[in-house]
């Protein structure tokens, strides 16, 4: 399955809604769409995964590269909509622990 990524400007950051499945076929078009928003400093990155019903653990490092890259430009990361496939899988990788996760996006 294809991934869809649509990117909106907000007056903090981006919002980036995502579409598909986001595995190893797909994870390099997330990266380079996500890795220079999250390289913007003090700004806040929110990431809709709505419509995400499958993440591999390729897709997992896509978002731990993602985060390390908000942290060095003193931004935030913010993960909203995730299925409850999806969130058992941060679970039970300890990842949100380290990402913030949300379980709707906020206005």
């Amino acid at each position: 399955m294809n991934l869809e990524i649509n990117v909106t400007e907000t007056e903090t950051g981006n919002i980036a809604y995502l579409s598909g499945e986001v595995d190893v076929y797909t994870a390099s078009k997330l990266k380079d769409t996500l890795t220079p928003l999250a390289e913007k400093t003090n700004t806040e990155l929110v990431v809709n995964l709505t419509e995400i019903n499958y993440i591999d653990s390729t897709g997992l490092g896509i978002f731990i590269g993602v985060l390390k890259s908000t942290e060095k430009s003193e931004s935030t990361l913010k993960l909203t909509g995730l299925n409850d496939r999806v969130k058992r899988l941060f679970e039970i990788t300890g990842l949100n622990e380290v990402i913030d996760i949300e379980e709707r996006e906020e206005a």
